[in-house]
């Protein structure tokens, strides 16, 4: 005679809700993690160790920008908030950070203080609060910068010592540990410095002291001076949406994908809408 299960039939209908839980589960972590994969930048060993920075506070420029995905992260300064109407208060640069971050791996914001360094130290760490993992602070290179860079360093807080003008100014930032020194080109180029000759220095400074501080090049006025200093071998750069715009300004690349088109176009290709 066959045995008869003895098992209630409320817990093998239990035991069958719960497998389908959990396949359920399952089906929508799988999903999650397509999506996410496939909205994600690209891979950092596809990068190399280049890093890209939009420089500007406009969530227009960003949305029209950053889908480009060659960017790493956004800077700003107290500048540029000004220019884009943004109040240079915590609460505001928080707000702001927060929807970068959304948009990107990194997002840079400026201290303030003067020459109060316990200030700007209190301020940076304020602003870094809400992820200090993808959040930089930049503090100017004067001594009270530097002293606030230090004790935010100490802190474990990202720093970027910035308003550089100087090679030696690298020694000062391999020095207390930041993570990124930002020369101004273009404006050591303006007061009859040869800011491209700087900048190759001050990468032969950090990479000679066996320092990991990066040379965040700003104050870029033409697409050149990166390939020139890319081929010197600085990898990082920040710079404004018009530079950005001006990196896919080839007329023959534009008549060539033109050509495809209208190539693909007449063998039966069809136009999405």
């Amino acid at each position: 005679m066959a045995r008869r299960s003895t098992t209630p039939p409320c817990l093998a209908a239990a035991f069958l809700v719960l497998l389908l839980q959990l396949a359920v589960i399952s089906t929508i972590q799988t999903v999650l993690v397509v999506d996410a994969l496939s909205h994600s930048p690209p891979p950092m060993s596809a990068r190399g160790p280049s890093r890209f920075f939009l420089d500007t506070a406009s969530t227009d420029e960003w949305s029209d920008l950053l889908p480009l995905g060659i960017f790493h992260g956004i800077t700003t300064n107290p500048t540029i908030l000004e220019r884009d109407n943004i109040p240079c208060t915590v609460e505001s640069v928080q707000s702001l950070a927060r929807k970068a971050l959304a948009l990107t791996d990194e997002f840079m914001c400026q201290s303030w203080g003067g020459s109060d360094d316990d200030l700007m130290y209190e301020i940076g760490m304020e602003l870094s609060s809400i992820d200090r993992r993808r959040i930089v602070i930049k503090c100017p290179v004067t001594a009270a910068g530097t002293r606030a860079a230090a004790r935010l360093v100490r802190s474990g807080v990202r720093v970027c010592l910035t308003a550089c003008y100087n090679k030696n100014q690298a020694l000062v930032a391999a020095g207390c540990g930041a993570e990124y020194i930002a020369p101004y080109l273009g404006r050591m180029t303006d007061v009859g410095r040869d800011g491209l000759s700087e900048c190759r220095s001050m990468q032969s400074i950090v990479t000679g002291m066996g320092s990991s501080t990066r040379i965040l090049v700003a104050s870029i006025r033409k697409v050149d001076d990166m390939s020139t200093l890319a081929s010197s071998g600085c990898d990082t750069f920040t710079f404004s949406p018009e530079i950005a715009r001006a990196m896919f300004e080839e007329e023959l690349t534009d008549i060539a994908a033109k050509d495809f088109e209208d190539s693909a176009i007449r063998n039966k290709g069809t136009k999405l809408k």
